[in-house]
């Protein structure tokens, strides 16, 4: 049985026996807990939901999309089949939920995620710090610049990483401010478990652990009966599929990211079939 199935699920029930009801902005009220924490030692398992379905290829592009390409650009990822920001697209006239954005923003989100990254260099810095000085304690990026907020579609959810070098391993600190629980974490544990893997891989290094921080932790009043399906699901969990990453690529922008996703795959991913839930805008 996956370890991530038995957390998640425990977290998804602490939600809906203890969190509290909050409306939001929304208009979909949600049940929340402040402040939860998961664990992971990434060289013992690569964590990805069995309990459910988890689109791999496309929470993997996303990531790319972030720190690879460096792209706010919504066409980057409906070329390769990606829909999952299709919600938060600039229109064609620079508008958004009735906020004027320019058009210079059309057809992207804004100045967040992938704009973030270009800007302020922080893969390549990142990397360069790793590889060069392990002992530095400043290995962070922040998607959260303030002075680019007022025009990002969505402020990043995820919005910091932090880095550790420890006999041999990389170890990833992540934290996000805000987290739907039943569609986001799934998606966000597992394209981050293989950032991770990758930046270790170019970097001479092992996966180490990665500690997930998240400070609204939420399951909004629609997807209830989704996720109560998939608690119903905990004794039929798999195990864990392995991780396989194309070990003759050492160079971190030489990662395939076609649609294909030819270097970056699962083995044997065994699960007990989709799950449809609603997200709110």
């Amino acid at each position: 049985m996956s370890k991530f199935d038995i957390s998640y699920l425990d977290l998804c029930k602490r939600i809906l026996e203890k969190g509290s009801y909050v409306e939001t902005r929304t208009g979909v009220a949600t049940y929340k807990l402040p402040h939860q924490i998961l664990q992971f030692d990434l060289e013992e398992e690569f964590p990805i939901l069995t309990t459910k379905f988890v689109a791999f290829k496309s929470s993997v592009l996303e990531m790319l999309w972030f720190y690879q390409a460096q792209s706010n650009d919504v066409s980057w990822l409906k070329e390769r089949g990606v829909k999952i920001w299709n919600e938060w697209e600039i229109g064609q006239d620079g508008t958004y939920m009735g906020k004027d954005f320019g058009k210079e923003y059309a057809g992207t989100i804004g100045t967040a995620y992938g704009y973030i990254v270009k800007k302020y260099h922080l893969i390549e810095d990142l990397i360069d710090k790793i590889k060069n000085n392990t002992t530095d304690r400043r290995m962070i990026m922040s998607l959260w610049q303030n002075e680019y907020l007022k025009t990002a579609s969505l402020p990043s959810c995820v919005w910091c990483t932090q880095w550790d070098v420890t006999d041999g391993k990389l170890n990833c600190l992540v934290n996000q401010r805000s987290c739907d629980v039943p569609l986001g974490l799934p998606f966000n544990i597992s394209q981050y478990a293989v950032l991770v893997h990758l930046i270790a891989q170019v970097t001479d290094l092992k996966p180490g652990q990665m500690t997930w921080v998240i400070n609204n932790a939420h399951i909004y009043e629609n997807q209830i009966d989704g996720i109560k399906e998939q608690l119903k699901r905990i004794d039929e969990a798999k195990v864990a599929p392995k991780l396989w990453i194309n070990p003759d690529i050492k160079d971190f922008f030489k990662f395939d990211n076609s649609k294909e996703l030819k270097d970056i795959k699962l083995i044997n991913y065994e699960h007990c079939g989709k799950i449809s839930m609603p997200v709110s805008v």
